[in-house]
């Protein structure tokens, strides 16, 4: 560790004297937020993996809180040692795009799971073109979905919009990764360019390449939301998607921010300081995010089951009496203790399942519509020859005539 503040203090004569006084005292801060954003995510994931009573739910949450405690730990590594900021923002990159994609894995599970929710979108769809039609018509008639509904009428589309939202957080996904792993590429290379918006670097070209992606799928969960915001009410999902997006949307726009700041001479390029100031404003937002979490997205719903209900999960089980919401009157419940390691082996293995089946149904949703191409250019250039063919038959017969005429 002395090793690495030498390094970091080298690099300091480099940096205007103004920065390089607020170093230290930066870090020793930015190190105290750290630590209550660790303290406080930490707590509330074991909470999660001891009440581990609705995997199907709870593995999704689980891996949205990690969000915060590996911002956090890398922000404050890249601080500490500047050199391996490159390598870690890219890891930390890579995460989000899961988180994103875990917390509309989380919507998805409180509805009940895709059959459950294909059925509410087609309902919510039926409600919608019944509407309009009766006041106009005695006879209803049929709407034909089209993409341009996403945008105007979502509720419209049934279940396809269930499959635009997922295909709009997978793509986001398996883009933020590819993306990753490029910009590692293009710096070993020299070309890279970390904030430099010159068009021979590919930061440019990256980041706008991931706004997009990042915009698109942030749109798609903004308007699954918008149509099934009332059968979510029960989990209070207002609360939860503000604070989620406001860190996607935070860490993204603010680094980009930064990097126009830099680019734009406001913020001096010598020593990193652009790098060190996100980093700096990331472990503070985490500690304030790991706070926000502990009641946002509380485990106390999951400590108690009715008896009815069981978990796939080994449990040891406390009978208690709970209080219901429909009076005075007690029935009883289950306390469920879960065990971690059944918990985190549940998130890993299955969790895992559900990621690769969700990756591979996007790739093939994807390919698809290039497959379609090439098909139809391959039956094109098939019809041609067949003309062709028929042409020069034809044109041999009417030789064959004349010859023997």
């Amino acid at each position: 560790m002395l090793v690495v503040w030498r390094q970091s203090t080298s690099q300091l004569s480099k940096v205007p004297i103004g920065y390089s006084d607020l170093y230290e005292p930066a870090v020793i801060f930015a190190g105290c937020s750290v630590l209550i954003a660790l303290v406080s995510s930490f707590s509330l994931i074991r909470q999660h993996l001891i009440s581990y009573t609705k995997p199907e739910e709870q593995k999704w949450i689980v891996g949205v809180l990690l969000m915060v405690p590996i911002y956090a730990i890398q922000s404050i590594i890249s601080l500490v040692n500047p050199k391996l900021s490159l390598a870690l923002d890219i890891s930390r990159n890579c995460y989000e795009a899961f988180a994103v994609y875990s917390f509309g894995s989380y919507l998805i599970a409180v509805l009940g799971g895709e059959r459950r929710v294909v059925e509410l979108l087609e309902s919510e769809s039926r409600k919608s073109l019944n509407k309009p039609l009766l006041e106009e018509d005695d006879e209803p008639q049929q709407h034909k979905r089209s993409f341009i509904d996403f945008f105007c009428r979502p509720n419209m589309l049934g279940e396809k919009l269930l499959i635009i939202e997922k295909f709009g957080l997978v793509q986001y996904m398996i883009l933020k990764t590819f993306c990753a792993f490029l910009a590692l590429v293009l710096e070993i290379f020299g070309v890279y360019g970390d904030g430099e918006f010159k068009w021979y670097y590919g930061y440019p070209y990256i980041a706008v390449v991931l706004n997009f992606s990042q915009t698109w799928s942030l749109y798609c969960l903004v308007q699954f939301y918008n149509v099934t915001h009332e059968r979510l009410k029960p989990i209070k999902p207002l609360a939860k998607f503000i604070s989620f997006k406001a860190i996607v949307f935070a860490t993204w726009w603010q680094g980009l921010g930064l990097a126009l700041l830099s680019s734009l001479g406001v913020l001096p390029k010598e020593g990193k300081v652009e790098t060190a100031l996100q980093d700096f404003l990331i472990c503070i937002e985490m500690a304030v995010a790991a706070l926000a979490h502990v009641f946002v997205f509380s485990a106390r719903p999951y400590h108690y089951l009715p008896t009815s209900e069981n978990s796939r999960v080994a449990t040891e089980r406390t009978e208690a009496m709970l209080k219901t919401h429909k009076g005075d009157e007690k029935n009883p419940a289950v306390y469920e203790k879960t065990s971690v390691r059944e918990s985190v082996q549940d998130i890993v293995v299955q969790g895992g399942h559900h990621v690769v089946e969700d990756v591979v149904l996007t790739i093939n949703k994807a390919i698809e519509p290039v497959e379609k191409g090439v098909t139809k250019i391959q039956e094109t250039f098939h019809e041609i020859a067949v003309r062709d063919d028929e042409k020069e038959s034809e044109v041999r017969r009417i030789r064959t005539r004349s010859y023997c005429r």
